[in-house]
């Protein structure tokens, strides 16, 4: 994205990558189809130690920027929920338009290109296996370390530690979340299972999709709060967000229908039964006292567990922290400290939100920093 807009400002630019394929990540993003920005992009829908630095770039390069030049080229998309803007047909549409952008501009894009050494004189030199290159400006696009398997490597922060650039300590973000034994062994066996839910912490809160996995839990709820969330820090997950389970009891409170044949009424079999097991008791709705409602209504509406940890970056989609805000200018997104050293996209300590949110900061960086060239 970077390098078509330098190339069609006249600038004479070369993208190197490591890898054979261009944007692997944009291919698996989506489920194949790419989720390539959200109508809802707001500065609030990102973490960063500054919470204030992603505002310019974002204001100036919009969703309706990204659908605009979709149009043009006849790529059609559409919105799935919560702003989610996906393909029609596979994420290769978006890299093709990428890369044909990048030619039409007269961008050289060099593939299998190791870095093997960056320094700063009156220009940067860039030494790789396939020899030398000069250059007046360096944009580091390179990501973070989520998805390793698609080429993620710590290039980036290792460049800018040489620098002398501050890194904001990384951790994976939108990441399932795993459960310690005693709570593995309530859910395990719901492995597959995805159930309406309201994760929580202080001052955040989602309400999407939840999923029991084979360690633990994931879904985009799950993923949501993971960004949030501090390793010894219990969440709260809301599993039947949309009825009030007291208000439910009370209606029927003369029945004698089990407890877990009346939580099946809004729930999985499954999952009403691992529910009841928790609870340690089964008894008729009729015979149910004071303190086994409240039970029910704080295992159901407000059940706070500990996760014992996340999948890692292997299964993260995004990876949280980065270069440091303070380092960058941001308007142009280069270094404070080293003129024409540029990063921008995941690189960077902006994290954002599931649903395209992160697409849409690659983007409104690339533009950022391409027009200060």
């Amino acid at each position: 994205m970077c390098a078509q807009f330098s190339g069609n400002n006249g600038q004479k630019t070369l993208l190197l990558d490591h890898s054979n394929k261009l944007a692997e990540k944009i291919r698996i993003s989506g489920g194949g189809r790419c989720n390539f920005t959200n109508l809802n992009t707001a500065p609030e829908c990102y973490i960063s130690n500054n919470k204030h630095f992603m505002k310019s770039a974002l204001s100036r390069y919009t969703p309706y920027h990204f659908t605009e030049l979709l149009d043009k080229y006849n790529i059609a998309y559409h919105e799935k929920t919560l702003g989610q803007l996906f393909c029609n047909e596979k994420s290769q549409a978006i890299i093709d338009l990428l890369y044909n952008l990048c030619i039409m501009n007269h961008v050289t894009i060099k593939l299998n290109t190791q870095i093997l050494k960056v320094e700063k004189d009156n220009q940067f030199i860039i030494y790789t296996n396939n020899g030398e290159y000069y250059a007046d400006k360096l944009v580091i696009a390179t990501g973070g370390l989520s998805i390793p398997q698609t080429g993620a490597t710590p290039f980036g922060y290792n460049l800018a530690k040489q620098f002398d650039i501050d890194i904001v300590q990384t951790n994976p973000a939108l990441v399932p979340l795993t459960l310690d034994p005693k709570d593995l062994n309530y859910f395990s066996h719901l492995s597959g299972i995805s159930f309406d839910s309201i994760t929580e912490l202080p001052n955040i809160s989602f309400k999407e999709n939840s999923l029991f996995t084979h360690r633990g839990l994931s879904g985009p709820a799950i993923l949501q709060i993971s960004s949030y969330w501090s390793s010894g820090t219990p969440i709260s997950i809301n599993m039947m967000p949309t009825i009030n389970i007291v208000e439910k009891i009370q209606e029927q409170k003369k029945s004698n229908k089990k407890l877990s044949t009346f939580l099946g009424q809004f729930t999985s079999d499954r999952m009403a039964n691992s529910l009841v097991n928790i609870l340690k008791f089964d008894t008729n709705i009729s015979q149910l006292n004071n303190n086994q409602i409240k039970q029910i209504n704080n295992l159901i509406h407000e059940y706070k567990f500990i996760p014992s940890g996340t999948e890692g970056y292997k299964k993260a989609e995004v990876t949280k922290g980065g270069v440091s805000t303070n380092e960058l200018n941001s308007k142009t997104m280069m270094s404070n400290k080293v003129e024409g050293l540029y990063f921008i996209g995941e690189v960077v300590d902006v994290t954002g939100w599931l649903g395209g949110y992160n697409f849409q900061w690659a983007w409104a960086s690339a533009y950022a920093a391409s027009q200060n060239f």
